[in-house]
């Protein structure tokens, strides 16, 4: 069986997809495609399953050349499902000149099935679109493979030293409607820590280089701290305990080792003693 996946959204959006196409691709023993703007298609370099990814940008402004080009892309294969979490007119008119039979999708004149996503942790509401086609969904399970080399490599890159090793990601590039923890805090934080933990290392998340490289780092990090979206989704993905400040309880897993702190518009009034407590350093 084929399947396509069209998938709109930044970087964080592709890695809270990852569980529900491992899914469709394990369950059905499908060959799998996915459609995704081309800046953020290396995500789907963490599941080897993915079979291809087709390059689209979902947006008002896609060019006639674009959406041709996903056109041939769409009709070469003989897919018989497409997951569509996009929406619009060119995707619909794609889709339904594509002669795909089953074509899951929230609306549109396209779609075959029609689903709602319900609200919750994003990752396993995706669940609406694999239960018709008969694929369970349990994202909170799902953890990534990473090869041994890449693991060996950030364990070398970490600092020296046998203590446990927090991993801060500040989101770099605050709004105004969406401020970062201050600055003064993050730096505060581990000397708080250290009065406790004196053997507490300490590293900065990756802002750079690929999916890879990144989730290397945090699946060799014992905790994270993160109000950054790229590598909160990562650490989920990893199994990494994760204190994800500005996220709500219900927008995450309900397991261990997983909490939010905080809300996303007033960090400014979070201090460091409740972030302790939320380590299990309080």
């Amino acid at each position: 069986m084929r399947v396509l996946v069209l998938i709109p959204g930044g970087m964080a959006t592709q890695l809270q997809a990852l569980p529900a196409v491992a899914a469709v691709a394990s369950h059905l023993n499908a060959q799998v495609q996915v459609a995704c703007p081309a800046e953020v298609s290396a995500a789907w370099k963490l599941l080897p399953a993915v079979e291809k990814v087709l390059s689209y940008g979902f947006n008002q402004g896609v060019s006639l050349a674009d959406w041709a080009n996903l056109l041939g892309g769409v009709r070469e294969p003989d897919f018989q499902v497409c997951l569509n979490l996009g929406s619009g007119w060119p995707i619909d008119l794609m889709l339904s000149l594509g002669h795909i039979p089953t074509r899951i999708a929230t609306g549109g004149f396209s779609a075959t099935t029609t689903v709602n996503r319900q609200p919750g942790w994003p990752n396993q509401t995706l669940e609406a679109w694999l239960r018709p086609i008969g694929v369970p969904l349990d994202a909170a399970g799902f953890r990534l493979g990473l090869p041994k080399t890449a693991l060996e490599k950030a364990v070398a890159a970490a600092p020296a030293g046998d203590g446990p090793l927090l991993l801060l990601a500040p989101t770099p590039q605050p709004t105004p409607t969406e401020p970062d923890w201050p600055a003064a805090r993050w730096q505060e934080l581990p000397q708080a820590i250290r009065a406790r933990v004196p053997s507490l290392r300490v590293e900065q998340a990756r802002s750079d280089g690929s999916p890879l490289e990144r989730a290397a780092q945090v699946a060799a990090a014992d905790v994270v701290l993160s109000h950054e979206p790229v590598t909160t989704e990562l650490a989920l993905l990893c199994g990494t305990p994760l204190v994800a400040l500005g996220r709500s309880g219900d927008s995450l897993p309900s397991r261990a080792g997983v909490q939010g702190l905080g809300q996303a518009t007033t960090l400014h009034e979070l201090d460091v003693p409740e972030v302790l407590q939320a380590l299990g350093l309080g």
